[in-house]
């Protein structure tokens, strides 16, 4: 299928009360993994990638992704996560992203209103939509989207004045997560009360970062009442990692081919996308895009 918005993937979403998956494919492996586990079980999702990692894979990542996409049967977008600066949401654009994120959410009010409006101008003039953030996401200190050491909840009375200074098509919320694995003692309860008031405040698709090693039942009650999108990275990324460390460690010194190592640790990381996709209501729902 032809790459969609972002806009258009969560407009679906908000529609028929479920949340687009977001997944960090930091690598072709992990692209390949979620591509394949997304279409077992139509879902529709978003490629995501960070700037650190676009660095990392340099530019011509984002062609495999556009062809990989084009491939499947599913609407994809392929977005920029927490851009930092102008400069790098339009270069993501000029590479063919169908969605961006400009996150100034630790700039002042006014300072996130006026760089996010300028975005949305430049990247809705191309037909690209526009994730802006506002409040923070914490961070628990392993991780690249960064965020503050303690997050802030998002007002819902300042969310409303920004969606509608800004034309922002998604925001990014604080109700308690925070970027990375928590550490072992510590588990955030997000605030579905103030993600209520938010909802009824600004009226467009909502986002959930840090999401990854949450409970299941708070995710969930977030998808329930609100919810159209939720960023997974630390999850994937752990279970490839683990079990790609069992593959290395298993004794074999002639184990070294990518095409023998990566496999089991593709399959693990399957595992988590089915999972998430259950969880936030997404399976099945590609359908929808095709009426």
């Amino acid at each position: 299928m032809v790459l969609v918005t972002g806009k258009e993937l969560l407009a679906v979403a908000k529609e028929k009360n479920f949340a687009i998956p977001a997944y960090n494919c930091g690598s072709g492996p992990l692209l390949n993994a979620t591509l394949k586990a997304c279409e077992e079980d139509q879902s529709p999702f978003i490629i995501a990638i960070h700037p650190d990692e676009l660095s990392f894979l340099e530019d011509n990542f984002v062609a495999s992704c556009i062809d990989a996409a084009n491939k499947t049967k599913l609407p994809i977008a392929i977005h920029l996560d927490h851009g930092a600066t102008y400069e790098q949401v339009i270069h993501s654009i000029q590479l063919g992203m169908t969605s961006v994120m400009i996150d100034k959410s630790l700039a002042p009010f006014e300072e996130n209103i006026a760089i996010t409006k300028k975005i949305v101008e430049a990247a809705h003039a191309v037909g690209v939509s526009v994730e802006a953030e506002l409040g923070t996401i914490g961070n628990t200190g392993n991780n690249v989207e960064g965020g503050n050491q303690k997050g802030i909840y998002t007002a819902p009375e300042q969310a409303k004045e920004f969606v509608k200074r800004t034309g922002c098509d998604s925001l990014a919320v604080g109700i308690g997560t925070s970027h990375g694995l928590y550490p072992k003692g510590m588990q955030p309860k997000l605030a579905i009360d103030v993600l209520e008031e938010i909802v009824k405040e600004t009226g467009i698709p909502l986002v959930l970062h840090g999401a990854s090693n949450n409970l299941d039942s708070e995710i969930k009650a977030a998808v329930t009442h609100g919810i159209n999108k939720v960023n997974i990275s630390s999850d994937i990324k752990i279970a490839f990692a683990e079990k790609l460390r069992d593959e290395l460690n298993d004794g074999n010194l002639e184990k070294r081919e990518p095409n023998v190592l990566f496999p089991e640790p593709m399959k693990e990381t399957e595992k988590v996308v089915h999972h998430k996709n259950q969880l936030f209501g997404a399976v099945d729902k590609a359908k929808y895009y095709f009426q």
